[in-house]
């Protein structure tokens, strides 16, 4: 660009300010509303489903409880229990289901080290329960098949339980004392991994003949396959509820006796919502920058209509109507390409201020294990780049269809123009 043309451009921005920072103006906003506006949208969506990453999808759970409905001769608030047969019987009816784990909750108990104690929610499962539901061991093992076989009285711990109790040095080989009994730590697994409240897990085996709860079971876990929508959960769901209370003797509709959470339903159900509101947040966007595009091209119509005048004086001196098209192009270039790189700064300087303030208040401040609503409000780099592309280039086509319009009118007649 010639050094005269930039100085043109200079001295005709000065003298129309209010026209140009107007311009400027709702270009800038309208990059600035829709990185925030995704930045919002992903945020939402990257909190919730983050609460899934420490989870298996394909997780089903069964918990025995109290009918809510009289049935066959029953009353209502039975007592439903469930044992091994049940998990033999999952196993051989369903062929979605691809693995069985019993597992005991015998709820929250105070674990003691001498002096020291801590309260945790204690879990009597199958080994192999760990493996399914992704818990991390930082330190020691998990519990194996000799556990179960020999009854054995060991324990994993939760990694913050574990520094409760024995501070910085490793709690594994370590005793703690657990209903006057004492157990043998033997792992400890990543704290991050809790939700909520921290568990410790003992051998199934070991709690029922501790606690003599024969071969009662409390839950059962199942890892299902195959299942990718929600219609084809919900129906598996339902299939199996029915079974259940043939094999129970409770009414086929109550679904308080056997209680079923299945994983995956709820996952496929977060990402439904998420798309939708994706989608949403996408239309509100496209239709913020439409606005700034539709802003853009009033001012530069309004801009060129009002130059019409000096085109033509421009045109009686010799210009030509070409050399007068690219200076307003270069002028709606540097506006558009100026204001539009402002609001992208500003938009992308925001939303990662805000990502940072999040993440260190959940490092510093924040309760770990608490599930997650909002988490990394940012959006792709290349998006941002993009939406201010669309603006410029909207920018130079409103100023490029008046300008034309405008130089193909007769000198004398522009010279008229008011």
């Amino acid at each position: 660009m010639k050094l005269v043309q930039i100085s043109e451009i200079t001295n005709s921005l000065k003298r129309n300010k209010l026209r140009t920072f107007l311009t400027g103006f709702s270009i800038a906003w309208g990059i600035f509303m829709l990185i925030l506006l995704l930045a919002a949208g992903n945020g939402l969506k990257n909190g919730v489903t983050s609460n899934f990453a420490d989870m298996s999808n394909n997780k089903l759970q069964l918990f025995a409880s109290f009918t809510s409905m009289p049935y066959d001769g029953y009353p209502k608030g039975r007592k439903i229990d469930m044992n091994r047969t049940d998990s033999v019987f999952l196993a051989n009816s369903f062929p979605e289901i691809d693995q069985v784990y019993a597992l005991y909750d015998l709820g929250y108990k105070t674990i003691y080290n001498h002096k020291k104690y801590i309260s945790t929610e204690i879990k009597a499962l199958e080994p192999s329960y760990l493996e399914m539901d992704k818990i991390d061991i930082t330190d020691g093992r998990k519990l194996n098949r000799l556990d179960m076989v020999e009854n054995r009285k060991v324990i994993i711990l939760n990694e913050k339980d574990a520094k409760l109790l024995f501070g910085t040095r490793s709690a594994v080989n370590h005793n703690v004392t657990l209903d006057n009994l004492t157990y043998t730590i033997i792992g400890v697994y990543s704290g991050e991994r809790s939700s909520w409240h921290s568990e410790a897990y003992i051998p199934l085996s070991t709690a029922q003949s501790i606690y003599n709860t024969s071969h009662s079971i409390q839950q059962i876990v199942c890892s299902i396959q195959g299942l990718y929508t929600l219609e084809a959960n919900d129906t598996f769901n339902n299939k199996m509820q029915k079974r259940l209370s043939k094999k129970h003797d409770y009414h086929p509709e109550d679904r308080n006796a056997i209680w079923i959470w299945n994983s995956m339903s709820d996952y496929l159900q977060t990402i439904k919502i998420f798309g939708a509101i994706s989608m949403f947040v996408w239309i509100i966007g496209i239709g913020t920058l439409i606005a700034g595009i539709v802003g853009v091209s009033n001012i530069m119509l309004i801009t060129v209509r009002e130059r019409t005048k000096e085109f033509g004086i421009r045109k009686a001196l010799g210009a030509k109507p070409s050399s007068i098209i690219r200076l307003i192009i270069a002028e709606s270039l540097v506006v558009t390409g100026g204001f539009g790189y402002i609001g992208m700064f500003l938009g992308i300087a925001v939303t990662e201020g805000i990502n940072k303030i999040i993440a260190h208040s959940t490092t510093s401040g924040g309760e770990e294990g608490m599930p997650v609503i909002f988490q990394n409000p940012t959006i792709d780099l290349r998006i941002a780049v993009m939406a201010t592309l669309v603006l410029i280039i909207a920018g130079v086509l409103a100023g490029y269809f008046p300008a034309r319009k405008a130089v193909a009118i007769k000198p004398v007649e522009a010279l008229k123009y008011e």
